[in-house]
């Protein structure tokens, strides 16, 4: 199953269609839109090795409860579940 479907072609010359903060799509603001899309392509959070390499990843499985436990973390932090995740890596090994 697809995420997104294409649905018809819209005028935006003529149909008021807004985005998720209520402003007005015009063909301008889809072609900005668009170019900024492009221009993002490849560009990921910034590598945490200070260079321009991929900083190296480790992935691995929690308990659901885990999980909502770090996400109630991170949320309370105002940081992402894998800026608490290794904080918490530096700490255990650094113990």
């Amino acid at each position: 199953m697809t995420k997104y479907r294409v649905g018809p072609d819209v005028d935006l010359a003529t149909e008021d269609v807004r985005d998720s903060k209520g402003r007005r799509i015009t063909e301008e603001y889809a072609e900005r839109a668009a170019e900024d899309a492009l221009a993002s392509v490849g560009r990921g959070r910034p590598s945490l090795t200070g260079a321009k390499e991929p900083s190296p990843q480790v992935t691995f499985r929690v308990t659901p409860e885990l999980r909502a436990k770090a996400n109630a973390e991170a949320a309370r932090q105002g940081k992402r579940v894998s800026d608490v995740a290794r904080e918490a890596l530096e700490r255990y090994l650094a113990s």
